[in-house]
């Protein structure tokens, strides 16, 4: 997957992700998406194009347990998140609803560089500046549950929680 890189510092929390001043819109998931990381950087959602990446240090997700955090990134249109680190449960909760969270040495991303993201070979390039960034590949449980759309359409497409073949 292709796409631009939003860059982010370390401790980005939940409140930063789904602002929490709007939390009566969780009922209004498409419209708390248009709010997406708007207390990290006001101007992210109208700038962001389906598919690009959210880039982050350490300890990405972190606070509340609140899943619409990971559920608005989806819902925006992010294609993954790049981060350092991040907190179990942000990172649990976007698995289990179909985001891909990638664990990563972020450093020689910028914001604005253009990226491409292969999976499967575990390898992260940087088109811009050039810089190829190896990932740990994904377990094919996590790709399997990634590709079905989350744990839940994983049930519905399978009628149980079987992950293996």
């Amino acid at each position: 997957m292709k796409g631009k890189a939003f860059k982010f510092g370390d401790n980005i929390s939940t409140d930063h992700i789904a602002p929490g001043r709007l939390y009566h819109l969780r009922s209004d998931l498409n419209e708390f998406a248009k709010h997406v990381l708007e207390d990290a950087d006001e101007t992210f959602a109208s700038r962001m194009k389906k598919g690009d990446f959210v880039v982050a240090g350490n300890n990405f997700g972190l606070g509340s347990s609140r899943e619409h955090a990971p559920r608005i990134m989806k819902i925006a249109g992010v294609g993954a998140v790049l981060a350092k680190s991040f907190a179990r449960i942000f990172y649990r909760n976007a698995i289990n609803i179909g985001l891909l969270a990638i664990e990563c040495d972020t450093d020689s991303i910028e914001d604005g560089d253009e990226l491409d993201l292969d999976v499967e070979k575990g390898v992260i390039t940087n088109l811009t500046n050039g810089a190829i960034i190896q990932i740990e590949p994904l377990p094919p449980v996590m790709i399997k549950l990634l590709n079905d759309g989350g744990l839940v359409e994983h049930i519905k497409k399978n009628g149980d929680f079987k992950l293996t073949d």
